[in-house]
């Protein structure tokens, strides 16, 4: 099961260097025609990696507003409260990856007590959770070019 561990570890590097490669100005501007922003993006990441994997939101690694902040139909235009910067965001999705990277391999073949997705092990949910990420990676690749481009 080291391959599942092998593409978490190259999909989350290639996201925090996407996000290297961001001017910070550019993390909340909302495109036309986007619902959300880069920094919604990235609280999503992190945040659906936790719940796929890591017992989110009964899990004491990241905040409980987290899944109304980030999760699935969620948007930065109705954030209220106190909301996570960037830099503490991909600390978090740094410290993720190692707790990612520390499950044993054997729970990997473990049965999922319902189907999610189509998936019926937690390898399925792990293939999922790297897919998932690299699509919101292309998001976010895609936002950046719009929002520099607008810039112009």
């Amino acid at each position: 099961m080291s391959y599942i561990k092998d593409q978490f570890q190259l999909v989350r590097n290639s996201l925090l260097k996407e996000i290297e490669s961001i001017d910070s100005s550019l993390f909340d501007i909302q495109p036309t025609g986007f619902n959300n922003t880069i920094h919604w993006h990235i609280g999503h990441v992190l945040t659906t990696g936790e719940t796929f994997l890591l017992g989110y939101p009964n899990s004491d690694k990241l905040p409980s507003n987290y899944a109304t902040l980030f999760g699935y139909g969620s948007k930065p235009s109705e954030w209220n409260g106190e909301v996570p910067s960037v830099e503490e965001l991909v600390q978090q999705l740094k410290d993720q990856l190692n707790r990612l990277l520390a499950i044993p391999n054997e729970q990997f073949s473990a049965k999922l007590e319902q189907p999610f997705l189509g998936m019926n092990t937690v390898e399925g949910i792990a293939n999922l959770l790297v897919v998932h990420e690299s699509n919101h990676i292309g998001q976010i690749h895609a936002m950046k070019l719009i929002i520099e481009s607008a810039k112009k």
